[in-house]
């Protein structure tokens, strides 16, 4: 018997299976796949490595203590670079901006691309942000947070409430704090690290930017997959059993809690913990058939998925005049981006924003050529109301449609094309078990969906949630909270505290 059973090996469960291992915890990790990481993914073929999932790294101390925790240094173990500048921007005008790694060049760089006190007004807004920060980086963010009582009581005052201010939104701020339109576009386009549209996020997510600026961006040498590969190695160390093509198919209860998994296969794993890394939806909907899930049950009916991406993964060969590691290439319309993704008729973006990421390093690609990761925002995968990305000829049709617009928008690389290959939003669904390939689990489209997302403790005595669909949210750093939280929850080996201590569990309030 385990004492822990984590159910999926995307980075949160690595990671909650790492500090509960530390802990002294007996764990098993089963992962549906053959592969770990989640959507931490890595593509390679005759002698190019791609990332398929994130591409930068934010707030690294994070992963610093994770590791820290389990008796390791992170940076012996990977090579952790700046990214300078760290992003590149054009503009459907032709403006164009390089975006600093440091911090204090940034509203300069701003100025001398836009004019007209632009570095000024983003330096002011950035400030505001360093101050919501302060409010829920630590109160928030790392703790756990079960309801909207629970966010009142983190806020130590009025003030810090009218700070937060849940009821304004990011695409509000920017009008209200920004005067070039080319600006509030640059302070928009952070709605997308959350998966989510600017004109209904919370005006609190410009604590992205700032998190970006202030603590830098970062790339992995080699890719970042290999931070789930060294994860992976100390749970290795840590005597964590990890079991690939392990797929759960039900979270099993009893009057007390939970008492273990049960496999495709009908094989049984008893344990008195677990830690579910699976999206909450998945979790909630189908693995769970227990009545004290019926709140988070009821409220993730009504939850929004994340937008989802489609991918190229393009092999050129020569080199790129003025390269850069990323770059964005922003349409006239943005509203219009959010309008077909968001809407009442999803459908494939007509003219969408065109992220790439092409690190210059030579372990991702062969001398003289390039590596190219290409995204572009795109509805989630849905065959019945939406979107089907498994049409035939459409995945192709609109991989066409990209490189129009790349070559539209001064990178033409057709003529350097060796092969690309292409990733739908079914295919991150297929992959990593993320419901219509959404990238962060539900949207931040809203206050509630934002900073009340299903809460870490489950109403289940012994169940946790450790992912991005669970508070505080997607992306690296966040998901590495979420477990922090969970190990922090349920203690050490000892003591079991949660499983046995006398506390109240608060789920989001409906």
């Amino acid at each position: 018997m385990s004492d822990v059973v984590v159910v999926g090996a995307g980075m949160g469960g690595l990671a909650a299976a790492a500090r509960l291992a530390a802990g002294g915890h007996s764990v098993t990790v089963l992962e549906r796949s053959s592969h770990c990481g989640g959507k931490l993914g890595t593509f390679s073929r005759e002698g190019f490595t791609f990332d398929t999932g994130p591409s930068l790294l934010t707030l690294p101390s994070v992963y610093r203590d994770l590791f820290a925790v389990t008796g390791a240094d992170l940076d012996d173990l990977i090579d952790i670079e700046p990214v300078d500048p760290a992003c590149h921007y054009r503009f459907a005008d032709g403006t164009e901006l390089a975006v600093p790694h440091d911090r204090e060049a940034v509203p300069c760089a701003l100025e001398e691309a836009l004019g007209n006190g632009a570095g000024t007004e983003w330096a002011h807004l950035m400030q505001e942000a360093g101050h919501l920060w302060s409010l829920v980086g630590e109160e928030i963010l790392r703790r756990p947070l079960g309801g909207a009582r629970d966010l009142l009581r983190h806020a130590s005052g009025v003030k810090d409430l009218l700070a937060i201010a849940p009821w304004r939104t990011l695409r509000g701020i920017g009008r209200g704090r920004l005067s070039d339109p080319r600006a509030r576009m640059l302070l928009d386009r952070y709605a997308t690290y959350t998966g989510s549209d600017p004109r209904r996020l919370p005006a609190v997510m410009s604590v992205v930017p700032f998190v970006e600026q202030e603590f830098g961006s970062w790339h992995i040498r080699g890719g970042l997959h290999r931070l789930g590969d060294a994860l992976l190695g100390r749970l290795s160390v840590l005597g964590v059993e990890v079991r690939t093509r392990s797929e759960v198919t039900a979270v099993e209860t009893g009057s007390d809690g939970v008492r273990g998994v049960r496999l495709a296969g009908g094989e049984r794993l008893t344990a008195p913990i677990v830690v579910c890394n699976a999206d909450a939806t998945r979790l909630y909907g189908d693995l769970l058939n227990d009545p004290r899930a019926r709140r988070p049950r009821r409220a993730l009916r009504h939850a929004e998925p994340s937008l989802a991406g489609f991918v190229l993964l393009l092999a050129l060969r020569g080199k790129t005049p003025e390269p850069s590691h990323h770059r964005v290439l922003f349409p006239a319309d943005y509203d219009a981006e959010f309008d077909a993704i968001f809407g009442r008729s999803p459908r494939p973006v007509p003219d969408p924003t065109v992220y790439i990421c092409s690190p210059d390093d030579p372990e991702l690609h062969p001398p003289g050529c390039e590596s190219w990761f290409v995204l572009v925002n795109a509805p989630c995968h849905d065959p019945v109301s939406g979107v089907d990305w498994t049409a035939p000829g459409l995945a192709d049709a609109y991989a066409e449609r990209v490189l129009d617009i790349l070559a539209e928008r001064g990178h033409d690389v057709r003529n350097r094309l060796l092969w690309k290959h292409i990733r739908t939003p079914a295919d991150l669904e297929r992959e990593a078990g993320a419901p219509g390939g959404s990238i962060y689990g539900s949207s931040s489209n809203g206050p509630r969906a934002a900073l009340l997302r299903p809460a870490n403790v489950s109403p289940v005595p012994g169940l946790y949630l450790a992912s991005g669909s669970a508070h505080p949210g997607g992306g690296l750093p966040l998901v590495a909270m979420s477990a922090a939280i969970v190990a922090d929850s349920i203690g050490p080996a000892s003591g079991k505290l949660s499983r046995h201590a006398d506390r109240e569990v608060h789920q989001p309030d409906e």
